[in-house]
């Protein structure tokens, strides 16, 4: 039972980290060791990155909100607005494919707490969330829920958007 949770969990996380397709756990470790991710998986202390302006804090959060309301919403349109069609950690035409597919075969409901800037440049930040993922398949009405910590990777374009997942499950 929990074989298709894990598929749908990969489907929501490793679309949107695309091109870490082949990533494993070390390969995510890695890339925060480097610095590429604002926090550490593993730690418990998240601070809040200094020296945002306060209407691009706004504007930032904005979008993460709108990220996980056009998902748990299901609405295509909105979700397609909110990702960048030059992301840097997934394809558009295969994120969105894949999210179509999630649409029709389950209702997900994504709770964000603890949202928190963690990293700011100009043009880039990255959002951490602990995330509570509820989870229904349409067809059977099998539930499942899981919780994690993710980070968010916006750039900044017309507006804020959605470039890169890190998500690491807590259970």
């Amino acid at each position: 039972m929990k074989k298709w949770l894990i598929a749908v969990m990969a489907l929501f996380v490793l679309t949107a980290c695309g091109n870490n397709e082949d990533a494993t756990p070390k390969d995510v470790e890695k890339e925060i060791e480097e610095g590429t991710v604002g926090f550490e998986m593993l730690g418990n202390s998240i601070q809040e990155a200094t020296g945002v302006p306060q209407q691009e804090k706004e504007k930032i959060i904005a979008a993460f909100d709108e990220y996980i309301k056009a998902f748990n919403e299901k609405d295509l349109e909105r979700y397609k607005n909110i990702i960048s069609k030059n992301a840097e950690g997934f394809q558009y035409e295969e994120d969105i494919q894949a999210v179509e597919k999630v649409f029709k075969q389950y209702d997900v409901n994504r709770e964000a707490q603890d949202v928190t800037i963690v990293k700011y440049k100009e043009n880039e930040a990255q959002v951490f969330s602990n995330l509570k993922t509820e989870t229904k398949e349409i067809g059977t009405g099998v539930e499942l829920a899981g919780v994690g910590r993710q980070v968010t990777v916006f750039v900044k374009e017309n507006q804020w958007k959605v470039s890169s997942i890190y998500y690491i499950g807590n259970e």
